[in-house]
């Protein structure tokens, strides 16, 4: 048994891991701040049935607050730190980048330094397929250049692999900063377009629809996800690696439209919008080192995702 920290633990992608972990039979200890960003009962849906068990532990504040972070630290005996926290979403980061700067980039430090402090050797970072840019490569493999970002959601991702890095150089702490290309799936933030879009197709409404639909997104299932997030804690053969986790098979706009009204069975009204300053045009994900490394092969199909998502939107 070991014990994991989880910040953002509350969260779609960190209350699925927390999940997966506690069935593993480890302890499980959540730093979420519960903010406001989408409704926090969201949030708390996804941990009401964590609560009761005696390996899951909360803390309801913000990684910016070193004073908070530190006393977590100290109370609990910690294995690795799965580091999944921060301010997210693209187009609001262009509104409040000095907010992003503040939680994604000195709650990153904070963490780093607890963690050089109480000599604990591991963290598993979640990066995004952002940091790419508008690349124009056919395919996204880690080794490409990403000193590109367009928004300061993607500037922050990429300035923490590098903080990380330094951690690593200087303290020994190893490092596995995974590149998640866009995680869908049951608990998905409600703010994000497959949620939002299937929510308003099976209401009736109309969907706003940016650009002319060409747009294309590596969606990636969140099962898939917690899969690549369990082989980074596991994987141990170098000491700072930086990995993309895809689902291997991009999805234009128009297509994923498409897929929820065939799943769904209701006709999507459709707006057509200008394109979002800070959106890329699309994200391509190269997997094949996190397979050579951790073992990783997404397994769920992007129709048989959005059926599993439909699903669960209609039992809530």
């Amino acid at each position: 048994m070991k014990t994991f920290l989880i910040t953002g633990g509350a969260g779609f992608i960190g209350s699925s891991l927390a999940d997966k972990l506690l069935s593993d039979n480890h302890r499980v200890i959540v730093v979420d701040n519960f903010n406001d960003y989408y409704d926090i009962s969201v949030k708390e849906r996804n941990i009401k049935h964590n609560l009761n068990n005696p390996n899951y532990k909360l803390y309801r504040f913000d990684i910016e607050n070193i004073d908070d972070l530190k006393k977590v630290f100290n109370e609990n005996d910690i294995d690795v730190v799965v580091h999944l926290a921060a301010r997210a979403g693209v187009r609001p980061s262009l509104e409040r980048p000095v907010d992003y700067v503040k939680t994604n980039i000195m709650g990153t430090v904070n963490i780093l330094e607890c963690m050089r402090e109480k000599n604990i050797k591991k963290i598993v970072f979640a990066s995004s397929s952002s940091v790419y840019g508008n690349c124009k490569e056919n395919i996204f493999s880690e080794d490409l250049k990403v000193t590109e970002p367009i928004s300061p959601y993607a500037a922050t991702k990429s300035a923490c692999e590098q903080l990380l890095y330094t951690w690593h150089h200087l303290y020994g702490i190893n490092v596995v900063a995974l590149r998640f290309f866009t995680v869908y799936g049951p608990r998905q933030r409600p703010d994000l377009a497959i949620n939002k879009f299937t929510r308003l197709i099976m209401s009736d409404k109309p969907i706003d629809m940016y650009g002319d639909g060409s747009t294309k997104r590596d969606y990636t299932y969140i099962d898939d996800i917690v899969a690549g997030i369990c082989g980074a804690i596991n994987y141990d053969k170098t000491g700072y690696e930086i990995i993309n986790l895809g689902g291997g098979e991009p999805i234009t706009l128009k297509d994923m439209i498409a897929t929820i009204e065939d799943v769904s069975g209701k006709k999507a009204t459709i707006n057509q919008m200008p394109m979002q300053p800070g959106d890329v045009d699309k994200t391509v994900c190269d997997w094949s080192k996190a397979q050579k490394l951790l073992g990783y092969t997404p397994k769920t199909s992007f129709k048989e995702g959005i059926r599993k998502f439909v699903q669960w939107k209609k039992s809530i």
